[in-house]
This record gives C-alpha cells, sequence and structure tokens, in this order.
C-alpha cells in the first residue's frame, strides 16, 4: 500500500510535464492598422462599440423586447449553448487521462481441484477472499502526449464557447434586421393601399368624364391599367410582409406576444449611429469568431505535440495492492498481504510510416488553421469597412432622397390641378403620380438601408454579446 501511494504521488508530479508542441505564436493580421476612412477611435466615451450594450444602441423598446425574447427561446441558440456542454463534457473526459484510475476491487474465488489435482490426492474445494486497490494503465507522461492531448481538448472546448458567443451575437443582429425588414414592409404595404385608393379615386374621375365625352378612351384605360397594377403591388406586399413576419417568429422561436410595446416607424426608430469603429487590432479580442479560429489554431498546435511525443518511448504503470485470505472472517485480521506492480515500456521501431504521417497531418492541419484564421479576420476587415464606407454614403443618400420625396409631391400636387384645369393631358399626371410613387417607395428603402447597416455594423464590430454597456477599461470578450 505505501508502495501505491508513492506511486501515485510520483505520478502526479509528472502532471507538469512539459510538451513537445512548438511553441504558439499569434500569426501577423493580414489586414492594414486602420479601416479605410475610419478615425480609429474609441468615440468621446472612450468605450469601444463591442462593450456598448445592445438595448443601448437599439433605442425601439418594441425591437428590444423582441432580441429578448429570441435570447431565450431561439432553438438553434440552444443547440449553441449544448454544444459548448457536451465539449466541456468531452474535455473533462480527455483531462481525465492526466490522473491516475484507482478502483477499488472485492472479490470471492471459488474452485474444486479434482482427486488427479490436488496436493492430498483428494478431490477438495478452495476459498480464496481477496480485497485491494490499483491503478490500471496508467501513462507516465514524460514527452507531454497526453497533455498535448488534454491543451487540444481544451482549446477546442474554448472554440465552441465562441463559436456560441457567434451565435449569439448573429441572433441580436438578424433580429434586429428581421424587425427593420417586417417594419419597412408594413409602410411598403401602407404606401401601396394609399396609391391604390388615390388610383382608383383618379380612375372613377377618369371614368365619369369619360361617360360625359371630357375624356378619351386611351386616359380611361390607362386609369384602368393603374387600379390592376397597384392592385397587384398590394398583393405582392402583404405577402412579403407575411412572410417577414414568419421569419420574426422563427427568430425569437414563439408566436409574437401581443403585448408587446407599439411599433416605430423607420423615420422616428433610434438606432445609436455614432459607433467607434477602433482599429483592426481590438477585432482579434472582440471579434468571437476571430477568436474561435485561433482556439482552433491553438488546439492544432497542441496536436503537433501529441504527434511528436508518439516518435518516443511510452510508459505505462499497473499496480495493485491489497489483502487475500481463504476464509472472509479472517480477511482483515490474519489475511496475507499481497501486491503487484508491472511497469510496461514500449518503443517504436517499425510503424509503416504511420507515425511520420501523423506528424505531417498534425503540421498541415496547422497551416490550414492558420490560413482560416488569417480569412477570417479578412473577412472581419472587410466587413467593417463595407459598412463604415456606407454609413456615411447612406446618410447622404437618405437626405438626397428625403428632398427628392418633397419635390415630386409638390410636382404631383401641380400636375393634379393643371389636369383638373385642362391644361395638361392625363398622361403628365400619371408621369408624376409614377415617379411619386416609385420615390416615397424608394425613401423607404432608403431608411432601412441606413438602419440595417447600423446593425452590420455594430455586429462586424462585435456587438450584441452585452445587453448593457461596460465602462471603459473592461472587454466585452474578456
Amino acid at each position: 500500500m505505501v508502495r501505491l501511494s508513492l506511486l501515485v504521488a510520483a505520478s502526479a508530479a509528472l502532471l507538469v510535464s512539459c510538451t513537445l508542441a512548438p511553441k504558439y505564436q499569434r500569426p501577423e493580421a493580414p489586414v492594414a492598422s486602420a479601416f479605410p476612412g475610419g478615425e480609429g477611435g474609441k468615440g468621446q466615451t472612450g468605450v469601444h462599440a463591442a462593450d456598448i450594450g445592445w438595448r443601448d444602441v437599439f433605442g425601439d423598446a418594441r425591437l428590444r423586447e423582441l432580441i429578448s425574447l429570441a435570447l431565450e427561446n431561439n432553438r438553434s441558440l440552444r443547440i449553441a449553448a449544448l454544444n459548448v456542454e457536451r465539449a466541456r463534457a468531452q474535455y473533462q473526459i480527455q483531462r481525465a487521462d492526466l490522473f491516475p484510475t484507482v478502483n477499488a476491487t472485492a472479490s470471492d474465488a471459488l474452485q474444486r481441484l479434482p482427486a488427479f489435482q490436488s496436493p492430498t490426492g483428494e478431490a477438495m474445494t478452495l476459498n480464496a477472499y481477496s480485497v485491494g486497490v490499483g491503478v490500471t494503465a496508467y501513462e507516465l507522461d514524460f514527452f507531454g502526449r497526453v497533455r498535448s492531448l488534454n491543451n487540444q481538448a481544451l482549446e477546442q472546448y474554448l472554440a465552441l464557447g465562441e463559436a456560441q458567443r457567434s451565435a449569439h451575437l448573429s441572433l441580436v443582429a438578424e433580429v434586429a434586421r428581421a424587425y427593420l425588414t417586417q417594419r419597412a414592409l408594413d409602410e411598403q404595404l401602407a404606401l401601396a393601399r394609399q396609391t391604390l385608393e388615390t388610383v382608383q379615386a383618379s380612375f372613377d374621375i377618369t371614368r365619369r368624364s369619360y361617360e360625359l365625352g371630357r375624356a378619351s378612351e386611351l386616359d380611361l384605360r390607362t386609369a384602368e391599367t393603374q387600379v390592376h397594377a397597384s392592385r397587384f403591388t398590394l398583393e405582392f406586399y402583404k405577402r412579403q410582409y407575411a412572410q417577414a413576419e414568419n421569419a420574426l417568429v422563427l427568430l425569437i422561436g414563439r408566436p409574437l406576444p401581443a403585448e408587446l410595446p407599439a411599433p416605430r416607424p423607420l423615420s422616428t426608430l433610434q438606432l445609436l449611429a455614432d459607433l467607434p469603429e477602433g482599429l483592426p487590432s481590438d477585432l482579434l479580442k472582440r471579434r468571437p469568431d476571430i477568436l474561435q479560429a485561433e482556439h482552433q489554431l491553438k488546439a492544432a498546435n497542441a496536436n503537433i505535440g501529441a504527434a511528436r511525443a508518439a516518435f518516443f518511448p511510452s510508459i505505462t504503470l499497473t499496480g495493485s495492492g491489497g489483502l487475500s485470505s481463504t476464509e472472509l472472517v479472517g480477511l482483515f485480521s490474519g489475511g496475507a498481504g499481497v501486491w503487484s506492480f508491472v511497469p510496461q515500456i514500449r518503443v517504436p521501431i517499425f510503424t509503416g510510416g504511420r507515425l511520420r504521417a501523423n506528424l505531417e497531418v498534425a503540421e498541415v492541419s496547422k497551416s490550414i488553421e492558420i490560413a482560416r484564421y488569417e480569412a477570417t479576420i479578412q473577412t472581419a476587415f472587410r466587413e467593417v469597412a463595407d459598412a463604415l464606407v456606407a454609413r456615411a454614403s447612406l446618410e447622404e443618400q437618405l437626405k438626397e432622397q428625403t428632398e427628392r420625396v418633397a419635390a415630386e409631391e409638390q410636382r404631383f400636387r401641380l400636375s393634379e390641378q393643371r389636369y383638373r384645369a385642362g391644361v395638361d393631358s392625363y398622361i403628365t399626371l400619371l408621369s408624376a403620380q409614377r415617379d411619386l410613387y416609385n420615390a416615397q417607395q424608394m425613401l423607404i428603402d432608403a431608411r432601412l438601408s441606413r438602419l440595417s447597416n447600423l446593425v452590420n455594423l455594430y455586429k462586424a464590430l462585435g456587438g450584441g454579446w452585452l445587453a448593457s454597456t461596460q465602462p471603459p477599461g473592461t472587454s466585452a470578450g474578456g
């Protein structure tokens, strides 16, 4: 028993053994040091965009409630969380190999010997009782193979944790975009109804004028086609709106509650526009997809250590100690002490190139993970750069489109007055009506594009994990 205790203690001391894995060095980010057109600052508050809570970014109460429901009920996010739990359990399984497995055993052996095998020349029955504890096939990790595998499992677990955070960020952004799309389609639907009422009234007036001989049949048929076209457009937006609501229901994981706050029009819906972009280096610490790729790279790096260690001898220990007796009543009082100690060393001599191929696979896998890590950084850089470039452009487009709608409204009123006075033809009025409708549609689209771009920028900068803003000096990824 004393020897077994010493064996366990010596084995525990080996847990701090080094590994043969290469020293990890983070690859250089293959992007510029600043975003195109960006100021590279943290904003007036000194807070990074990733540290700004989504409740502070999205000023619409209905949208905030929808995001809360999605984070609570979305099944895809729930699957991501369960994957993390499974990875944690798998890591615990792998980590258990670092420690000896100690088992307690008790046995009762009953054996009959025939006369020709019995030392007394007569048949006899033998009983043997034993109890003990033992360690079975514990590997002394001299070259860090087990520890490398443990580090690999740990990095994979951490990578799945970042994948869950990435799913969280994506869900927040998807709900916001789906809600904005639904609001835009609701306004397009209202505009289509209003336009149908307008062209229907115009058709009724033209039909009466035709019956009185003051309008041609061409004007009548032209007005009639506008009614049919408006009805077609109305049905189109009805379908689009219903499908947008279905998409929103899927994201939040349940039917839309009746007690939700009232929706606001896009023109008054507030999103935080002054999102500080920071520097590309900030993305390395705040974008979960980049952190996930880096953990995968570290896991591949650790796997090289395990592949290298396979070239060296491995030592396993099996030992046990306890008591044995031929009588149960005397097992603990007069039983004889028994023990066994079976060290085993295995030295690879010829494996047909298997070990070399495994090492090559591990090294190539690391190169793949480096490329994947760099590609993830480049994708993140582009997403932020695109959103920053679009931010100023969309603001200007929205301003110009708002002014265009105002001008088209005035043009339509003048055309209608001139048509009623008999100065202009119906074709002139129809052209003004079409242009106004198109301009109003484009204004709704411009508002949607601007707000959606702010959502995209917030997500691209790593925002959406926190519900409330963190004070300066803390990290959303910590």
